[in-house]
């Protein structure tokens, strides 16, 4: 997997509010975060191939005006994924991984905070994991989910 290194300016993800989601509220908000999601591990990867091509080009005598075009083609992609991010975290739920697209909706689970899980490629959320276990640590969504310990 590519290093975070490689984005190094564009920002870490961190949800705008603290919207906590059921189970069915982040399955319907994937409507949109799959679409988000999707370009932002397209652009991702464009950027990474982009940043290896302005090695490339500085390793050989190529043209003042290539590498500064691609430069401006690294900064336009950049920013793209910094507004695509954005639309993420405007939503309520957590970028975690660029290239994958792991996005995590924040949610309750038997009172206390967790994490419901889903990755680009995944037709539903299926997947909660504790806040500080990352995708390791994802358990499969039972019945029950999200019930507070003091329910009967």
């Amino acid at each position: 997997m590519p290093s975070e290194r490689a984005i190094s300016t564009v920002r870490p993800s961190k949800p705008s509010s603290e919207r906590l989601f059921s189970v069915d509220e982040a399955n319907r908000a994937l409507v949109l975060v799959r679409r988000i999601a999707s370009d932002i591990v397209a652009r991702y990867n464009e950027l990474v191939e982009l940043k290896h091509h302005r090695t490339e080009l500085l390793q050989t005598p190529a043209s003042a005006e290539l590498v500064e075009y691609t430069g401006r083609q690294i900064s336009d992609a950049i920013a793209a994924l910094n507004r695509l991010h954005h639309e993420l975290t405007d939503i309520g739920c957590v970028l975690k991984d660029w290239a994958t697209g792991l996005v995590d909706f924040p949610a309750l689970h038997e009172d206390r905070r967790v994490w419901l899980c889903w990755r680009v490629g995944e037709d539903a959320i299926t997947h909660w994991h504790e806040l500080h276990a990352g995708v390791s640590g994802r358990q499969e969504i039972t019945d029950g989910f999200g019930t507070p310990l003091s329910s009967p």
